[in-house]
C-alpha cells in the first residue's frame, strides 16, 4: 500500500479504538447498572438498543454530509461530540435520563463511520480498498478487547461512574493526532464531483437492491456481534457464575480473533475481487451452528475456545458487505452509498441485544442465543443474491446490462 494509505489506516485505526471503547463498555457495566438502577433485562437491553436507534438513523445523513462537507471535517466533529456524552453518562441518575444519554450518545457517534470510510477511501487506490478498510476495522475487536480490559479494571475499583468519566477524555489525543499527521488524498482520486454520479445515477445507488442486498448482509453479521458480544458478559455472570474481571481478560482471544476475521475476510475479498458469496455463506453458517452450541458448554475454558472459532469464522463476513461497492464507487460517493450498508449493521444493533433481552426474560439465555441466529441466515441469502462484482454491480444500479462507466 501506499505510504499515505497506511498512516490514514493507523490514524483511523486509533479514532475506531476510541470508538469501540465508548460504545461496549457498558456491555461489561451492564450487571453494575442494573443493579445500581433497578434494572430488568428488558430495561437493560434497551440501553444498548436506544443507542443504535440513533446510531442507525444517522448513517445516510451522515453519509451525505461527509460526501458534502469533507470526511475529515464531520469525522472531528463527531469525535468531539461522542467524547462529551461518554463523560456525560457517568452521571445519569435514572433510567430515563441514561436512555437518553444513550440515545444522543448514538446520534453524534454515528456520523464518523460513514466519514472514516470515505477518508480511507480518498487514501487509498480501489483495488486495496476492501483491504485498507478491514485493516482500519480490524480496530473494532482491538476496542473491544481494550473494553474488557478497562472493564476489568475499573468496575470492580471505582465503579461504572468513573469508568465512563475517565474514558471520555481518550478522543482527545485521536483528534490531536489526525492534525499532525493524518495525510492529504491521493492525486488520482481528487475529481470534480461532475466527473462522479449525476444526482439520478446516485439515487439509483442508494436505493438499489445491490446496496440493499450489502446492507442485509451487514444487519446479519451485525446481529451476532451486538446481540451476542452485549449479553454474553452478563449471560456468564448470571448462568454460570463467573466474575466480570474473570469475563473481561477470557475475552482478549474471542476479540483478537474477530480481529484476524476481519483481516483475512477483506484481504480474500479483494484476491477474489468481491464475490461475498464465496465467503459470507460458509462462514455465517459455521456461526448459525455455533449460536446453538455456545450456551450449553458448560466448561468455562472451552465456552473461550469455541468464542474465539466462532468470532475469527464471523469476522470474515464483514468486509464482504462493503467489497463490491468499494471496488466500484468513485470515492466522492462512497460516504452515502456506505452509510446506507451501515445503517443496516447498526438496525441490527437496535433490534438485536432488545430481542436477546425480552427472550431471555420470557424463556431462557440459551433460547435467545439461537434466536440470533436469524441474523447469519439473512447475511447467507443476501450474500447469494447481491452481485459479485464491480462490474456485475455497476450493471445492476444502472439498470441495465452493460456495466456503468463510473471513474475510480
Amino acid at each position: 500500500m501506499p505510504r499515505t494509505t497506511r498512516i490514514t489506516v493507523m490514524l483511523l485505526f486509533a479514532a475506531w479504538v476510541v470508538d469501540y471503547i465508548d460504545r461496549t463498555v457498558i456491555n461489561f457495566a451492564l450487571p453494575a447498572i442494573g443493579e445500581d438502577l433497578g434494572l430488568d433485562h428488558t430495561q437493560q437491553g434497551l440501553l444498548v438498543s436506544i443507542f443504535f436507534v440513533a446510531y442507525a438513523a444517522i448513517q445516510v445523513p451522515a453519509g451525505l454530509l461527509a460526501d458534502r462537507y469533507g470526511a475529515l471535517r464531520v469525522g472531528v466533529v463527531g469525535l468531539v461530540a461522542w467524547s462529551i456524552f461518554t463523560g456525560l453518562t457517568a452521571v445519569a441518575w435514572s433510567f430515563a435520563v441514561l436512555l437518553a444519554m444513550r440515545f444522543l450518545f448514538g446520534l453524534v457517534q454515528g456520523v464518523f463511520p460513514a466519514a472514516a470510510i470515505k477518508a480511507l477511501a480518498e487514501r487509498s487506490v480501489p483495488e486495496q480498498r476492501t483491504t485498507a478498510t478491514g485493516w482500519m476495522n480490524s480496530s473494532n475487536a482491538v476496542g473491544i478487547l481494550l473494553a474488557s480490559v478497562i472493564a476489568g479494571i475499573m468496575l470492580p475499583t471505582i465503579g461504572w461512574r468513573w469508568m465512563f468519566a475517565i474514558i471520555s477524555v481518550l478522543g482527545v489525543a485521536v483528534i490531536l493526532a489526525w492534525r499532525k499527521w493524518m495525510p492529504e488524498p491521493l492525486t488520482q482520486d481528487v475529481q470534480p464531483v461532475t466527473m462522479g454520479l449525476s444526482s439520478a445515477e446516485r439515487r439509483n445507488v442508494l436505493f438499489s437492491p445491490a446496496i440493499l442486498g450489502f446492507a442485509v448482509i451487514f444487519f446479519g453479521y451485525d446481529v451476532l456481534v451486538w446481540g451476542v458480544t452485549a449479553w454474553t458478559p452478563t449471560f456468564l455472570h448470571e448462568d454460570r457464575g463467573i466474575s466480570f474481571a474473570a469475563i473481561a481478560f477470557a475475552a482478549v482471544p474471542s476479540t483478537l480473533g474477530a480481529a484476524a476475521g476481519v483481516v483475512i475476510g477483506a484481504r480474500m475479498s479483494d484476491r477474489l475481487g468481491g464475490r461475498p458469496r464465496v465467503i459470507v455463506v460458509p462462514s455465517m453458517a459455521f456461526t448459525a451452528l455455533m449460536l446453538f452450541i455456545l450456551p450449553r458448554i458448560e466448561y468455562f475454558p472451552l465456552f473461550v475456545v469455541a468464542g474465539t472459532a466462532m468470532t475469527l469464522v464471523a469476522g470474515m463476513a464483514m468486509m464482504p458487505a462493503f467489497s463490491v461497492p468499494l471496488r466500484a464507487l468513485p470515492s466522492a460517493y462512497i460516504g452515502a452509498a456506505t452509510g446506507v450498508i451501515i445503517f443496516g449493521g447498526q438496525l441490527a444493533g437496535a433490534l438485536s441485544p432488545f430481542t436477546f433481552g425480552v427472550v431471555t426474560d420470557h424463556f431462557s439465555y440459551q433460547t435467545a442465543f439461537a434466536t440470533m441466529a436469524i441474523g447469519p441466515a439473512l447475511a447467507i441469502v443476501a450474500a447469494v443474491l447481491v452481485p459479485q462484482t464491480a462490474e456485475a454491480f455497476r450493471a445492476s444500479v444502472a439498470g441495465r446490462k452493460r456495466p456503468m462507466s463510473l471513474p475510480l
